[in-house]
């Protein structure tokens, strides 16, 4: 077994060395030094435990009115959703590699794979992946196979989510693919791999799309989709599924999704399942396409992904069952007419959008981005994401009342 242990004994005496510990007893000498002093308590029981932490959690403020967006919302969830996805059968870690135990689950990526295909407009659609930043970096990675490493650089949009672009860089970095960021884009995109654009940007502005003359790479909100043209012109589409009956949660765990136009289906990372019939002739589902390393030669592998989010698809695929086609528009409809309203009323006081055309998110200008939503903050009211000294992006959703509005006016 010497063989697979990572650290030789020279190995470690280096890294004892640059942290000045002669012996491993010196470097596990420091624990209890620092925590000796870490006062917790005597024991308690698991009821006094119980009222011990919810003591603790009666001091979190939570009855805010929320208008921060900027990637995570603040969205309706039906209670069937997390009903049905906390059952047993749907909550594990098991990966469906068995298609004879595995039918339920299977069947649910499959429906989720044919729901995420819809909205975008794009022919197939791959089981999910980790998040929309993984999602935007894979399909980056994607292009430049595609492109055959003729084409070292993309051409990514400087209004793509600041998170996003970090992701984006590890990626690129790692790959040794250039990046160009832009404003504005090119008339001419052809000696890039890809141009990765999103719309609406994270500054909410509505962009239009048309095709280019590269892989052309859109990351698309969901929710805009349900009233916006899908972005068919797109190669590739990638995103965030938390609007999709995903609760906020701390900023996650939420779920990245990508579709792409049939052609390049066998560059896709991740997992795909695919329906069929068995020798009974009754539909099943199955794996169909695996393009990652544990399957396939490593070297031609897509990916190093070696999941998906599939319970947090199954709730996305319920929540979009359970909404149905007409309430998710009536929910878009209401996103942007709450936000359009605010917007007016804002512009009212003197407040002015900065956005042309938008979605349920705007940039507004203060005179003092901290004093404005300190202000808010002390009514209770979270009122956006501060860019800059002077501008704050603002987000409304369907959860946002009428009151809640006024108030937010009002309290300026």
């Amino acid at each position: 077994m010497k063989n697979f242990i990572a650290h030789t004994d020279d190995v470690r005496k280096e890294m004892l060395n640059q942290i000045s510990c002669t012996d491993i007893d010196g470097l596990f000498k420091q624990i209890p030094v620092k925590f000796k002093d870490f006062n917790i308590g005597n024991p308690l029981s698991e009821m006094e435990t119980q009222r011990q932490v919810k003591s603790l959690a009666r001091k979190n403020k939570t009855e805010y009115a929320c208008f921060i967006g900027g990637g995570v919302y603040n969205k309706f969830i039906p209670a069937c959703v997390n009903y049905v996805a906390q059952r047993f059968e749907f909550l594990t870690a098991y990966t469906p590699y068995q298609p004879e135990v595995s039918q339920g689950t299977l069947q649910v990526i499959y429906e989720y794979q044919t729901m995420i295909s819809r909205l975008t407009g794009m022919d197939i659609a791959n089981a999910s992946m980790y998040d929309a930043g993984s999602a935007c970096a894979e399909a980056v990675l994607m292009a430049h196979r595609i492109a055959r490493g003729k084409k070292n650089t993309a051409l990514i949009s400087n209004k793509l989510n600041p998170e996003y672009k970090e992701v984006v860089k590890t990626y690129c970095w790692a790959q040794n693919i250039e990046i160009e960021w832009f404003d504005e884009l090119p008339e001419k995109c052809e000696d890039y791999c890809c141009v990765l654009i999103q719309n609406p940007d994270y500054y909410g502005e509505i962009r239009e799309i048309t095709k280019l003359d590269t892989i052309l790479i859109v990351c698309a909100d969901l929710s805009a989709l349900s009233i916006l043209k899908p972005p068919s012109e797109a190669d590739i589409v990638v995103g965030d599924i938390q609007p999709l009956g995903i609760s906020m949660e701390f900023g996650g765990p939420h779920a990245g999704y990508m579709a792409c136009k049939e052609a390049y289906m066998r560059q896709m990372p991740g997992r795909l399942v695919g329906r069929t019939v068995d020798a009974d002739g009754n539909t099943a589902y199955t794996l169909t396409i695996q393009t990652r390393e544990q399957h396939i030669k490593r070297e031609k592998a897509t990916s190093n992904i070696c999941s998906n989010q599939s319970l947090i698809a199954l709730s996305a695929t319920l929540y979009l069952s359970l909404v149905g086609e007409k309430g998710f528009k009536q929910t878009g409809m209401l996103c942007a007419q709450n936000a359009h309203k605010l917007s007016q009323e804002l512009a009212k006081k003197g407040i002015p959008t900065l956005n042309k055309t938008f979605f349920n998110e705007f940039v507004i200008k203060v005179n003092d981005a901290d004093e404005f939503l300190a202000k808010l903050k002390e009514n209770n009211i979270l009122g956006g994401i501060k860019l800059d000294k002077n501008r704050v992006l603002v987000c409304a959703t369907e959860m946002n009342t009428e009151e809640e509005i006024n108030d937010y006016i009002n309290t300026l």
